[in-house]
């Protein structure tokens, strides 16, 4: 019942990441957003999200993770019933900062209660894989429901569907999940606004430059006023006795390559669900519903690739899998950089999904297990805090920085609308490749051992 309470959460939080993506054509016609500030609806969650999850999990090792947990997955579901019946563009937005305010506060508890309840070794790992399944299943099943519910019923129903799974969890929740030890301590203060400050800048300067370009003068002082924060929050953290983020995470070779791999594999991975959604209803002409079900085939290869993690981990230890799952996504995207205008769904779309359902599975999974299955119960909280915090942060700043490629590129080619919008993506994808190799790099710094 605890795990099943926990994935549900967590499948909430990272659903929301990019089930809106499928509606947003309907989003845009309803409630009058410009093409500009249609972007928003993503950002505005996801702004709110990456720059305080830091901040929600060490409040959660603080004050309490399950207090933390159903507080914050009570305002999530609030925020989304409200922004099911928003009536205008700044009513939406609102809901959607809320929403992040509730992820930020649940998603970093929801890992640490899965860590401290789950102490058995093997019970861990099985329960870790599972939460890493729905964790990269998640951004493909977002598209396939957001396509269902947005070709069925109404985009309204993509926040609608929040509510009864949130109420159900929170009740559970209630009854059967029950308070970990808690540390006496103090809230590291300054740490918390200069990373809170620091990450949402940077975010902000980075999804402004993919809308307005990088010579834009706010999208630099952003990121100046970011870096600048950032190098203050670990001056800060280095000198106090209870930082925000202990340091000693990172002493572990293994924790600290997985961290990079969480913040460079999002990066990769996130131009494909943006790109091709695109792709398959622009140009193809697909519609809501067989967009969400083109991704079908990659969410099911995550799902049952995580589901091999328990036997594979403990048998080969990380750095084989990881290997091999990074080589398969990059040899995805690759393929991907193949597309033309012409292109059907087999080969060029299917088995780039295909790679990449199987690669994600076996190079981000383990990584689940390799951060939190041996960090003190007293970080637990912080550690899952960074964890989703790369994952979150890494998803960001890659599709900034790919629309930004996409933009340039699209602004000087030439041909038939589709194959501008083509061009634009293949070159986006060649940017991809880039990325997903680094995190095959970083992977063969993993130790051997199990």
């Amino acid at each position: 019942m605890v795990l099943a309470i926990l994935l549900t959460c967590q499948l909430m939080i990272i659903l929301d990441a990019t089930v809106m993506n499928v509606a947003l054509p309907r989003i845009q016609a309803d409630l009058h957003f410009s093409a500009t500030s249609l972007s928003w609806v993503i950002n505005a969650y996801t702004l709110v999200f990456g720059g305080l999850l830091l901040l929600g999990g060490r409040t959660g090792d603080l004050f309490g993770r399950r207090r933390v947990f159903i507080g914050g997955l009570t305002l999530f579901t609030l925020a989304s019933l409200a922004g099911g019946f928003a009536d205008s563009a700044t009513w939406l937005l609102v809901a959607r900062i809320v929403q992040g305010l509730g992820a930020a506060a649940a998603g970093p508890s929801t890992l640490a209660l899965l860590t401290t309840t789950f102490t058995e070794p093997k019970a861990r790992l099985r329960a870790l894989a599972l939460f890493s399944a729905m964790s990269s299943a998640g951004f493909a099943v977002g598209l396939i429901l957001g396509g269902l519910l947005t070709e069925w019923l109404s985009w309204r129903w993509v926040l609608f569907i929040n509510v009864p799974f949130g109420i159900a969890a929170v009740v559970f929740a209630t009854r059967h999940l029950w308070e970990p030890e808690r540390h006496p301590a103090r809230l590291d203060l300054p740490g918390a606004v200069t990373a809170t400050g620091g990450v949402a800048a940077v975010v902000y300067g980075f999804i402004r430059a993919a809308s307005d370009g990088w010579g834009d003068g706010i999208t630099l002082i952003s990121l100046a006023v970011g870096i600048f924060l950032l190098l203050a929050f670990f001056a800060i953290e280095v000198r106090t006795d209870q930082p925000l983020l202990p340091l000693r995470l990172l002493a572990d070779r293994n924790r600290a390559a997985a961290y990079a791999n969480f913040f460079l594999g999002p990066m990769a991975g996130m131009s494909m669900f943006f790109f091709l959604s695109q792709y398959l209803q622009e140009v193809h002409g697909y519609g809501a519903l067989g967009t969400g079900f083109a991704f079908l085939p990659m969410a099911l290869l995550v799902f049952g690739t995580s589901r091999l993690i328990p036997r594979l981990l403990p048998r080969f230890g990380p750095k084989p899998v990881a290997l091999i799952g990074t080589a398969l996504m990059t040899s995805g995207l690759a393929l991907l950089t193949q597309l033309s205008s012409d292109s059907g769904y087999f080969p060029l779309l299917l088995v780039p999904m295909v790679l990449m359902g199987l690669g994600m599975g076996l190079a981000f999974s383990p990584l689940n297990v390799i951060i939190m299955a041996t960090v003190p119960a007293r970080d637990a909280g912080a550690a899952g805090g960074v964890l989703q915090t790369m994952q979150q942060i890494g998803a960001t700043l890659g599709l900034a920085i790919l629309v930004t490629v996409f933009g340039s590129t699209t602004r000087h080619a030439t041909g038939s609308p589709h194959e501008v919008l083509v061009t634009g993506m293949t070159h986006a994808f060649v940017v991809s490749v880039v990325i997903a190799a680094l995190t095959f790099v970083v992977a063969l710094t993993f130790r051997r051992a199990r």
